[in-house]
């Protein structure tokens, strides 16, 4: 849902209503708030804080880097395969 702000009048694209604001109980939006990203990287978002501090950016994350490391779980099964195929079966006795 996105909003554009003209005065005090908000219109919301969802439903094409203009939504009307209560005065005086909104944070202040800036809309060139800056971040700073514990990489050393800066870009400028819209936020209700002027200046906002973060650990992992798209720059430095190892999703959007590629350098992600992927779990080997098909080595894990093959692991409990071969045990559980080593292991010896054992038959229960009927109770009378």
């Amino acid at each position: 849902m996105e909003y554009i702000i003209n005065g005090d009048v908000v219109f919301c694209f969802m439903f094409y209503v203009p939504c009307f604001m209560k005065k005086d109980i909104h944070p202040k939006y800036y809309s060139k708030a800056s971040v700073k990203c514990a990489c050393g990287n800066t870009f400028a978002v819209g936020s209700t804080r002027e200046f906002i501090e973060t650990e992992v950016c798209a720059q430095c994350h190892p999703f959007y880097t590629k350098t992600e490391k992927v779990i080997d779980t098909m080595g894990r099964v093959q692991k409990f395969k071969e045990r559980m195929s080593k292991k010896r079966v054992s038959v229960k006795k009927k109770r009378k």
